[in-house]
């Protein structure tokens, strides 16, 4: 998760106070990892930045990966313009910290997931949406289950992704569903943008919840202030709250 754009994701967002009352007083459709493979064999998880599968999608992967489904995340960025200006964090040397602490975080909870790099520049997918479209139907095969970013998720890359993704996903005849991530911080439960009539929530147990409390914690990078510059914390505590929660969403 990196800076973003016209959104208006700025400030503490909206409280996750707001979202679970919401929640609790919504006739929220209760899915399954079951219901949303629909006999698929291969889940591809199309994420933006190291980080963003596991924030948005750390229980349902540990739950496909208890299924002996194949994991196939795709990363389109190494995150390497999360710090701009930092003495501390230069591009390379912290593209290769994000590498690390996603592969800790992935391979506690799928070791079997696979991860296929594409190295397109942090911050500019945008630029090179065509591009990424082409690259992600060729990974892709027909009937296999594809989660990207939700297309008006407020970063311009995950917006890129989701999009790139959705029409990959027309090509090779995959299912898709989206998943808000930035989403959470500039919408509201009132907003006529969020689709609760799209809205899937997928419970997680207390040990998928701990498991995936644990992996988050291996994003450093992203969850402490940056003594180079001063900057707050990437992820701090009021965003990291939304992703604590008993379940997590889909878009269908």
């Amino acid at each position: 998760m990196e800076s973003v754009n016209e959104r208006h994701i700025a400030g503490a967002g909206t409280p996750e106070s707001v979202w679970m009352e919401s929640f609790t007083t919504r006739n929220v459709f209760q899915g399954t990892v079951v219901e949303l493979l629909a006999n698929s064999k291969t889940v591809h998880i199309i994420a933006p930045h190291p980080d963003d599968e596991i924030l948005a999608c750390g229980g349902i992967i540990q739950q496909l990966a208890q299924m002996k489904v194949s994991v196939q995340i795709v990363a389109v960025t190494d995150g390497e313009a999360s710090h701009p200006g930092s003495c501390r964090w230069p591009a390379s040397m912290l593209a290769a910290a994000r590498r690390a602490e996603v592969k800790l975080a992935t391979r506690m909870l799928a070791p079997q997931a696979t991860r296929t790099r594409l190295q397109f520049a942090d911050g500019g997918v945008s630029a090179s949406e065509n591009e990424l479209t082409v690259t992600l139907s060729a990974l892709l095969d027909k009937n296999d289950i594809v989660i990207v970013p939700w297309r008006l998720d407020g970063h311009p890359d995950h917006e890129a992704v989701g999009r790139a993704g959705c029409k990959a996903s027309a090509i090779r005849g995959c299912r898709l569903f989206e998943v808000p991530i930035w989403g959470w911080h500039w919408a509201s439960p009132n907003r006529r943008e969020f689709p609760w009539h799209r809205v899937v929530s997928i419970a997680l147990s207390p040990e998928e919840r701990y498991r995936k409390e644990q992996a988050i914690r291996f994003f450093r990078t992203q969850t402490e202030p940056d003594p180079g510059t001063g900057r707050a914390a990437v992820l701090p505590r009021f965003a990291l709250e939304r992703f604590r929660r008993p379940f997590e969403v889909v878009f269908r």
